[in-house]
């Protein structure tokens, strides 16, 4: 097992990984804020794409990941996510949407589940 922190850093490339693999543009990692965080920011078809990754190092029926984002979560990520399309990217009248990817990791297989949760 993993540290928390090498962790979540796995679990964030790994997310990464399956993002660009999709035919996103990564244009930001770990975008911090005192209001909040986004852990990845991407783009794909003109659409800015606000990604919360949550992870579980171990499957867990009814424990899933995406369970952990919460309305305070969410309020927190729409804040940040519309102050960063306004300050970085000059760019309020983009399209833009929050998504989720959730990933469990079988000790058993040492393989990973994701799944992509689009414009929650």
């Amino acid at each position: 097992m993993l540290d928390p922190k090498e962790f979540g850093f796995f679990c964030e490339n790994l997310a990464a990984r399956y993002l660009h693999g999709k035919g996103y543009q990564i244009l930001a990692r770990n975008y911090r804020k005192p209001w909040g965080e986004i852990d990845i920011i991407a783009k794909k078809e003109d659409i800015f794409v606000f990604v919360e990754v949550k992870a579980n190092q171990t499957e867990q029926a009814g424990f899933d990941p995406e369970l952990r984002v919460n309305p305070s979560k969410l309020a927190k990520i729409k804040r940040t996510a519309a102050l960063c399309l306004e300050y970085e990217f000059k760019s309020m009248d983009s399209e833009w949407q929050i998504d989720i990817v959730s990933i469990s990791l079988n000790q058993t297989t040492k393989k990973a589940r994701i799944k992509h949760f689009k414009n929650i």
